[in-house]
């Protein structure tokens, strides 16, 4: 029997946890995560006190919460008489699970200083919030990809980014505390594992924009969503030609990106790339919002617009942005 660490996440509001499950293969692992999760949500009814506190107490702190993915398996591990529960761990056995349960904002001062430079604040994303989505979504893809090593005495993922002089920068984590560091001074710690980068994506043909193919926009969302409006620039808002601009802007941007492939930026959304597109709606050379399309087939759905700010966040976690229009200077 394997010994599993299954990652549960409340999407609403981006909070995580986990469950420790004993079980012989993933896809049980996973089942079971389910059943334990399920009943902690839907507690029987019970006359004993102490007991009813305790359920009401995993119920309030579980509601809303589904079962992720697996973060990690020990293998060949014998499980305690009790081990269908979340998990009440020896303190060594603790030390173990309880890796990268961080905030990432405390860390980010730290992460900047060692990477090469980069600007990682906007106005949307003050105090380098940019950074902290970064480190946050790299971790929970690299749970989904089991591509973090967990071990007894440490644990070990890859951030994706470098220093100035392009190394690698790694999230070493142990019973001291947390880490950043490069091969160089993980090879002095005598370390050998090289975790790779997260990876978004497996059809490279999925990054490049085919200006042949129609767009079908999602009008009501974009205009009529009140936050979503929001995002229109102002001088547009009370406009009565707002639908002829904005079909004018998609139809020059499909002419531009096809003179330049390099318009179309990726982006990773509910485990799909998208492509971020510059919309130009009150002048011809600067964007003043970014269409986010997803191909299908021979066609793409347009399925909302993001302020640059916002594009620039979601791009990023794919890769260093090198591009004219969307860009965080």
């Amino acid at each position: 029997m394997n010994k599993y660490q299954v990652q549960i996440e409340n999407f609403a509001n981006g909070n995580w946890d986990w469950l420790i499950i004993y079980a012989d293969t993933d896809e049980e692992a996973l089942h079971k995560a389910s059943s334990v999760l399920y009943n902690y949500q839907n507690p029987r009814f019970t006359f004993n006190y102490k007991d009813a506190q305790k359920n009401q107490y995993y119920k309030e702190k579980y509601t809303g919460y589904s079962v992720s993915c697996i973060i990690s398996v020990e293998n060949n591990c014998n499980p305690p008489l009790n081990h269908n529960i979340i998990s009440k761990t020896t303190k060594a056995e603790n030390n173990t699970m309880t890796y990268f349960n961080v905030n990432w904002n405390d860390y980010i001062n730290e992460i900047s200083e060692l990477a090469a430079k980069e600007e990682w604040s906007s106005a949307t994303y003050p105090d380098k919030k940019i950074l902290s989505n970064y480190m946050e979504h790299t971790y929970r893809k690299l749970s989904s990809e089991k591509n973090i090593i967990i071990n007894k005495d440490y644990a070990l993922f890859n951030t994706g980014l470098f220093t100035e002089f392009y190394q690698s920068i790694y999230a070493y984590n142990d019973k001291n505390g947390l880490q950043f560091l490069t091969a160089y001074e993980l090879g002095n710690m005598n370390i050998s594992e090289r975790p790779p980068r997260a990876n978004y994506f497996d059809d490279p043909s999925l990054l490049l924009f085919d200006w042949h193919y129609e767009i079908n926009i999602n009008y009501k969302h974009i205009l009529k969503d009140i936050n979503n409006f929001e995002r229109i620039p102002e001088k547009l808002k009370d406009s009565k030609n707002i639908l002829n601009n904005l079909n004018g802007s998609i139809e020059t941007m499909k002419k531009k990106v096809s003179a330049n492939y390099k318009l179309a930026i990726p982006q990773y959304y509910e485990g799909k790339i998208q492509l971020l597109l510059p919309l130009c709606l009150e002048d011809d050379e600067t964007p003043s919002l970014a269409l986010t399309v997803t191909r299908i087939g021979n066609y793409y759905q347009g399925h909302t617009c993001l302020t640059l700010d916002m594009a620039y966040n979601n791009a990023r976690l794919i890769a260093k942005l090198d591009n004219n229009w969307l860009s965080n200077q």
